[in-house]
């Protein structure tokens, strides 16, 4: 369980550094060329938390150079950032993916990617939030992550009835054998993939975490599944809990009879409260929440009001750098009214 921040605790709160000042962080923020505005620059009455803890992080906090494009295939073109949002019910959704400070300043294409849907209509309505974030390093992490999204995605829209009554009826253990037959199949399809295009298996993989949301306001199962990196926490009460790992020793994460153990097949259906948030992520955000206590600390106390986050608001509270964590984050929220 992550702890929650102390009574005492406050926010850190760092003010844009003096013109004149000497020691001026130019190599974690980059300096300005001349003549061009500081982007880092901002209103002094204004003050905004750059980052968490005592040193800044080694790259710029904006994007820098965008990557390199082929004029026959711009369709293939990523954006920096995707941010997205609903409402439905007693929920409240936030959602953002956005490129790491290393390949902002590398010139390289996000990996990660987002998938929010909404399939059916009424009460029987399922939203659907996948998302996934592959190796930096691997060449094919980003296609592989934007076809295992769209694999699920394809197939939970095409189930949408059934898995909408199951979670209704509370019939988890159809539900973590399908997911699971569901996340193998496409597992199963990036290795095929990756052989057609002569890469390496994990060369060509993601790590994949997944949440059925159901529009019926009278049933407030949450259903989480995935493999690979990535994580899952609930803020409870001011505190956080890490669902992954608080319950390492239970069925719910291990890895089942035929599901790839190498990626350990993960699921969590549980009943949500009132006041309740929780937060799905990609490796790139959930390695400094299990690692670093700040940050856990500084969204717990940005999360704390009962409304929650606007569109702009989320997306600054998904970029809260710390030194050392430079990878894509991608993260979905979702407050319980």
């Amino acid at each position: 369980m992550l702890n929650p921040p102390p009574a005492s605790w406050q926010p850190r709160v760092v003010p844009p550094p003096a013109a004149s000042d000497p020691g001026v962080e130019d190599r974690a923020f980059g300096a300005a060329a001349p003549g061009v505005p500081d982007v880092g620059a901002i209103d002094p009455g204004r003050p905004t938390v750059r980052h968490l803890g005592d040193r800044a992080p080694t790259y710029a906090p904006e994007p820098g150079a965008l990557p390199l494009a082929d004029p026959g295939a711009l369709e293939d073109l990523v954006p920096d950032t995707v941010l997205d949002g609903a409402r439905h019910g007693v929920c409240t959704l936030r959602a953002a993916s956005v490129r790491g400070d290393s390949a902002r300043y590398r010139g390289e294409a996000r990996r990660d990617f987002l998938l929010t849907a909404r399939f059916g209509t009424g009460d029987d309505a399922l939203v659907l939030v996948a998302l996934a974030g592959g190796d930096r390093a691997a060449a094919g992490a980003a296609e592989a992550a934007a076809e295992l999204c769209h694999w699920i995605g394809s197939a939970v829209g095409r189930s949408q009835a059934r898995l909408a009554d199951d979670i209704r009826s509370g019939r988890r253990d159809a539900l973590r054998s399908g997911l699971q037959r569901l996340t193998d199949r496409g597992y199963g399809r990036l290795r095929a993939r990756a052989a057609e295009l002569g890469y390496e298996e994990d060369a060509y993989t993601a790590g994949l975490r997944a949440l059925l949301l159901p529009i019926d306001p009278e049933c407030r199962t949450r259903v989480c599944f995935g493999a690979g990196s990535g994580g899952v926490f609930r803020l409870r009460g001011g505190a956080w809990e890490d669902l992954e790992h608080a319950e390492a020793a239970g069925a719910d994460s291990h890895p089942e009879p035929g599901s790839d153990a190498g990626l350990g097949f993960r699921f969590r259906a549980a009943v949500a409260r009132p006041g309740d948030t929780l937060l799905l992520c990609s490796g790139g955000f959930a390695e400094p929440l299990r690692e670093e206590e700040l940050l856990p600390a500084e969204l717990a106390a940005r999360w704390s009001d009962p409304e929650p986050p606007g569109l702009a608001a989320f997306l600054a509270d998904t970029q809260l750098r710390v030194k050392g964590y430079a990878d894509d984050r991608t993260a979905a929220a979702v407050w319980e009214g």
